[in-house]
């Protein structure tokens, strides 16, 4: 009798499309690598900053489709993950499937774009670039709970989650250690630089989108719209892991990455608002976030009246 793959003696893939996955993990410190040996190149540098966006997907992916078959494979590539992006991956389960997922911007969403001390619902360059820090404010204490709750019934789990800060914080201080100015400029901005994207998807993805809750017989019902969430069409899906078909994401969150370009197409796309099915990434944050600035006509519009905004 054949054995399962994650008996295997090397690692599998569960999706060969992952082996893309593989490569932009490979390729980003490989590129640190170089310019810490010989110097500063600026589309080196470029390239880095791209693949800090990729590191920022794959861990979302890998939260929700383990990528290998077998569990040490997976074990590393989180910690894999944590040392590349600087930040813990095990955030994702309180943070994005615990919450985002089960409420979909709803008022009970702690990542919601809309909160009133926030300013409300609103879709414009300040609340872009400040949205990470107001969702880390309140996404940080929801990890301290996360954790506490571990370190009482999971201690094994606790210990896990722990690991991955020790091997982040550790990983800082020493390249700091080796240099300094080099540990800035070539490790530890360029994973800010993820890390604010990885959170202010968040606001490109629903910011003025429709956050009142849908009941599971809604969503299953093909007439009414599911206007929760943005999409982005553009050459950001086979460059960054097909991230903007995020209606297509949330309604089937177990599918891979790799089959949400049909599902988009077959299924969500019609079942979505016009106003909320964008083309380019790029293309939408310069008519948004800077056209915007003087030309009312270039802003997006609120998919929900005001007196649902809470």
């Amino acid at each position: 009798m054949p054995k399962h793959p994650s008996q295997a003696l090397l690692p599998r893939l569960r999706h060969w499309r992952d082996w893309q996955s593989v490569l932009y993990m490979l390729a980003l410190p490989l590129i640190v690598w170089w310019q810490w040996t010989h110097g500063f190149n600026l589309v080196l540098y470029g390239i880095e900053l791209f693949l800090t966006l990729g590191v920022g997907v794959m861990h979302h992916n890998h939260t929700h489709v383990r990528m290998w078959w077998g569990r040490w494979s997976n074990r590393f590539t989180d910690y894999w993950l944590t040392l590349l992006q600087g930040h813990p991956t095990f955030v994702f389960w309180p943070a994005h499937v615990a919450n985002h997922h089960r409420f979909r911007h709803g008022p009970k969403d702690i990542a919601r774009t809309y909160r009133p001390e926030f300013g409300g619902d609103t879709n414009h360059l300040w609340g872009y670039l400040i949205h990470p820090v107001q969702a880390g404010l309140k996404l940080y204490p929801l990890f301290f709970r996360w954790l506490n709750n571990l370190r009482l019934h999971w201690p094994g789990a606790f210990r896990y989650c722990m690991g991955q800060y020790a091997l982040w914080l550790s990983s800082w201080g020493f390249f700091l250690w080796l240099d300094w100015q080099k540990a800035l400029l070539f490790v530890i901005v360029p994973q800010l630089h993820g890390l604010h994207w990885l959170l202010a998807t968040n606001y490109l993805q629903h910011a003025h989108a429709d956050g009142r809750p849908l009941s599971r017989a809604q969503r299953n019902t093909p007439g009414i719209e599911l206007n929760y969430a943005r999409n982005f069409e553009g050459l950001v899906n086979p460059l960054l892991f097909n991230i903007g078909l995020h209606t297509a994401h949330h309604e089937c969150p177990h599918a891979h990455w790799s089959e949400l370009t049909d599902l988009h197409a077959r299924i969500y796309r019609q079942r979505v608002t016009p106003a909320l099915n964008e083309g380019g990434l790029l293309p939408y944050m310069g008519r948004v976030y800077v056209l915007g600035l003087v030309w009312p006509a270039a802003r997006t519009k609120p998919q929900m009246p005001p007196d649902a905004v809470k």
